[in-house]
């Protein structure tokens, strides 16, 4: 049975671990070739190499979001290395501080927009020229339920994911009758590094983090996956410009 990306290029950045690699793991189970963007390259490469493993094509090129040459870069070498660029999953990010707003610095603020928000920003700016040259695509950013509600003591982060959703919007208006669409999904609390960290920096963190989660657990990366794949293929045809909620019901509360 065929996948539903075959013959499709997908480019995952933050693939080396998480929500991306997840991601990325399932574009490969799908048919599609995967190029896996991370700041790190012990994980990235990881990623290509359990691709390669199931019989899946991947490369890995190391890249920092924040910076528009990397960034450039990182979608010319797709489209060298495979010809095309179909899919685009703009995930890298990181999760800020725990600070209220008084307390957040200036230090603290610029980085995580940069990541979180520049980053996806640069990300859809080269994508979206490719995609242009080749009559459509589809693109999918990492937003949070912290894009849709707010969070007391993450500022940063959840000014910089409610702006991703905005530019997802945005992006999605400009560029329907083009063939792109570009939407977004809003992850719940999942069980990633990143969430780890977060348990790290603030006691009774998992205690407040399931309380918050109506379906009463931890979501998985590979659920955040299912989804991205499903809104690339052509199942999602009609949809664009959305904030996908996968989050246990934490918004519907």
């Amino acid at each position: 049975m065929a996948g539903r990306l075959d013959g499709k290029v997908a480019l995952v950045t933050g693939g080396g671990s998480g929500i991306g690699q997840a991601t990325a793991l399932i574009f490969a189970r799908e048919g599609a070739k995967v190029v896996v963007a991370d700041i790190t390259v012990e994980g990235g490469e990881e990623t290509v190499r359990q691709i390669q493993a199931a019989g899946g094509q991947a490369a890995f090129v190391r890249t920092d979001v924040s910076k528009a040459a990397e960034v450039e870069a990182l979608v010319n070498k797709t489209v060298e290395t495979y010809g095309r660029l179909d899919c685009a999953f703009n995930n890298a990010g990181v999760e800020g501080g725990v600070k209220i707003t008084t307390d957040c610095t200036e230090e603290d603020f610029d980085r995580t927009i940069a990541i979180n928000l520049t980053g996806v920003w640069l990300c859809m700016k080269y994508e979206i020229q490719h995609m242009l040259s080749q009559g459509g695509g589809a693109i999918v950013n990492t937003a949070s339920a912290a894009g849709l509600v707010g969070f007391p003591g993450l500022p940063d982060y959840v000014a910089s994911k409610h702006a991703v959703v905005g530019l997802t919007k945005t992006a999605a208006l400009e560029y329907a009758k083009s063939g792109i669409r570009v939407n977004a999904v809003c992850p719940g609390v999942i069980e990633t590094p990143m969430v780890a960290r977060g348990a790290q920096m603030a006691p009774g963190f998992d205690e407040q983090a399931l309380a918050m989660e109506p379906i009463g657990r931890y979501g998985q990366p590979s659920e955040i996956g299912e989804a991205v794949v499903w809104l690339c293929s052509d199942a999602a045809s009609f949809v664009t410009g959305i904030p996908m909620a996968i989050d246990g019901g934490m918004v519907a509360q």
